[in-house]
């Protein structure tokens, strides 16, 4: 690993990798799925269907045989109206996430957030669940800028905080994540306490594996 004093700043993915969401997600997914009299799906299953996107998530969930862009996009309205009344039931900080983020803060890196989370929804997690710490820039996915593994919502963190992104550990949780990170030239670090396992994260282009947030501290000396 390069000397850690060339490491200036830190991208978090959000969910699997900052926030414990899963349950949310699928609960709020499954209604949607529910009214619409479709089979629901166990929510490990959320486990493979997050992480690229509302559109892309209520593609895997609807069966084959109803997929078509019409259905698709109706459940993606429904799923952005729906989420701002159950977003937080039981979304949290996954353990030990608040001390890492302490001692970041302390050793004065920057701290920003990259998702495939709708915009509103990244900023309104982030304020309301992580509100004691100074991230520099917070994305989430916005119209018009392509998603993740897509590197643009990177490379815009790094131009607006003048920071070269070869000066970024990515932190995050799946094979988007990974590809992202590594197409816009970070330290990518795969978390294995979020949605996906070791393999992927590797296979992926990781770095470097961490298996709760305190070993970040030690990949920085």
């Amino acid at each position: 690993i390069k000397n850690f004093m060339q490491f200036e700043a830190v991208c978090f993915d959000l969910d699997g990798t900052l926030l414990d969401s899963l349950a949310d997600l699928a609960n709020c997914t499954n209604k949607i799925l529910l009214k619409r009299g479709f089979p629901e799906h166990p929510q490990q299953a959320y486990r493979y269907f997050v992480g690229d996107g509302v559109k892309m998530l209520m593609t895997r969930v609807l069966p084959k045989e109803a997929r078509n862009e019409i259905l698709i996009e109706e459940c993606r309205q429904d799923f952005e109206k729906n989420y701002r009344d159950c977003w937080d039931e039981q979304t949290v900080p996954y353990e030990n996430v608040p001390e890492l983020l302490d001692e970041l803060s302390l050793r004065k890196f920057k701290l920003t957030v990259l998702s495939n989370k709708p915009h509103e929804f990244t900023l309104i997690a982030v304020n309301k669940l992580l509100p004691s710490w100074d991230f520099k820039m917070i994305l989430g996915q916005r119209d018009g800028v392509p998603r993740k593994p897509d590197p643009e919502g990177m490379l815009e963190i790094c131009e607006k905080l003048k920071i070269p992104s070869s000066s970024f550990i990515y932190l995050g949780d799946t094979a988007t994540d990974m590809q992202t990170s590594s197409a816009a030239g970070c330290f990518s670090v795969g978390v294995l306490w979020g949605f996906r396992n070791e393999e992927e994260l590797r296979d992926n282009g990781a770095k470097a594996i961490v298996k709760d947030p305190l070993d970040v501290l030690d990949l920085l000396g």
